[in-house]
């Protein structure tokens, strides 16, 4: 079972920093009583509004007083922070304390999860092995503590998430975020959301147990939800080094993080522009709503620090290449071209990003152009024109009504939950 764990209305900053440092001294209690070398693996900053950067922080400044610290974001394959975006999510850590994950370049093969499970586990949408290749420093280096951080939240390829993610997306390598996207995209998107344990989750259970189970590890796990007057607040801590750990902020993040609405005619949603530059990342607007739109609906992603598509140069040219155009089309494309058979991950993605015809898809980006957003099937509409007409800073969470009598629904952080229609 988990070590702790905290659930209520409302965690308070002060309240938040008490945990943390509980989580630290149940980790050296449990796990390394005289810790020399600690790990922290926090994700990176497309999930800042977590405050996983506080809590690195908080971590960091208990155990620098008897070890080495090292902080390692878990990009999986997003691009490495700046130094100023370091120092803007982790504070007063130093830099030269920051490591940064490669995911071509820092994988070690460690086992596979072999094809006959994978296919069992997946009803036969997927038939291959799962290399399980990981950041080599989880293993060449002695560390006497490892602390995973992470928000649990619905997700579109793991049903929630964060806990293994960490390692196996965050620190994992090309072989093992391929494979994996192409299962999940595969196996279905909507099969995928809000579910407890999908298959693929099943293969990172089975790979964690099997292959990462002498690492000096635990997990601190928050979840998040909307106070009364709108503002997003942590209402869950979860600690320990089990699944249950898992389990238990998952079930809370069920309850408390999906939202049942009608069938949604119009959704405005805005990324935030210090924390979502590619519709790689800003295309969260569209997993977490696609349950909930109304075949021929419109969903509206105001996007003001959108300023490309992919995180990698390489995902960037597959994206505005192909363009997100559907299941049917993206898998025969897959199976005649040679980039989208190298980089199963940015293929599963051109999956995820379509509507499959069933609702209008329109960005209004701060710096890509009309012509660049329409190349890939989406629609576009002017930042500026959208920031007047829908005024987000006055607008409340779901439903409301425009001066001039039309309804939208709005949602000011997409990432932070999911949105279905009832059955």
């Amino acid at each position: 079972m988990a070590w702790f764990f905290k659930r209520t209305e409302e965690i308070s900053g002060t309240e938040l920093e008490q945990l943390v440092l509980k989580a630290a001294r149940e980790s050296m209690q449990r796990i390394c009583r005289t810790p020399k070398k600690v790990l922290l693996l926090p994700p990176d900053i497309t999930r800042a509004h977590s405050a996983a950067g506080r809590i690195a922080n908080i971590l960091y400044h208990f155990f620098t007083s008897t070890a080495d610290v090292f902080v390692m974001p878990t990009l999986g394959q997003h691009l490495p922070h700046t130094p100023e975006q370091n120092q803007w999510m982790f504070g007063d850590i130093p830099e030269s304390k920051i490591l940064k994950h490669d995911w071509i370049t820092d994988g070690k093969r460690v086992g596979r999860i072999p094809a006959d499970y994978v296919k069992a586990i997946t009803g036969g949408k997927a038939d291959w092995d799962i290399p399980v290749n990981v950041n080599r420093l989880l293993f060449d280096e002695h560390w006497d503590i490892i602390m995973n951080i992470g928000h649990v939240v619905p997700h579109e390829v793991l049903g929630f998430a964060n806990h293994n993610k960490n390692y196996f997306i965050g620190l994992g390598g090309k072989e093992m975020i391929c494979a994996s996207h192409m299962a999940a995209a595969c196996y279905g998107i909507e099969n995928n959301l809000g579910n407890l344990v999908t298959p693929l989750r099943h293969c990172y259970n089975k790979a964690e147990a099997e292959f990462l189970g002498a690492l000096p590890d635990a997990y601190i796990q928050v979840v998040m939800k909307y106070n009364a007057e709108g503002k997003l607040v942590h209402s869950g801590f979860y600690c320990g080094d089990d699944l249950d750990t898992y389990l238990l902020a998952a079930r809370q993040s069920e309850e408390e993080n999906i939202t049942t609405t009608p069938p949604l005619k119009k959704v405005v949603a805005v990324m935030q522009g210090d924390e979502f530059f590619s519709t790689w990342v800003a295309n969260k607007a569209i997993y977490r709503t696609r349950k909930a739109m109304a075949d021929g609906g419109e969903l509206i992603i105001i996007a003001p620090g959108l300023k490309r598509f992919g995180e990698q140069d390489e995902v960037d040219a597959i994206i505005r290449k192909y363009g997100y155009a559907g299941t049917p089309k993206v898998m025969e494309l897959w199976k005649n071209n040679s980039d989208l058979q190298d980089l199963t991950h940015a293929t599963a993605h051109l999956i995820h990003g379509s509507s499959e015809g069933r609702f209008k898809i329109t960005y209004a980006p701060g710096r890509l152009t009309k012509e660049e957003i329409e190349s890939v099937n989406f629609g576009y509409l002017d930042y500026n024109e959208a920031m007047e007409r829908y005024r987000p800073d006055q607008l409340q969470n779901g439903f409301n009504k425009l001066a001039d009598g039309e309804e939208i629904y709005f949602i000011s952080t997409p990432s932070a939950g999911l949105w279905t229609a009832k059955i």
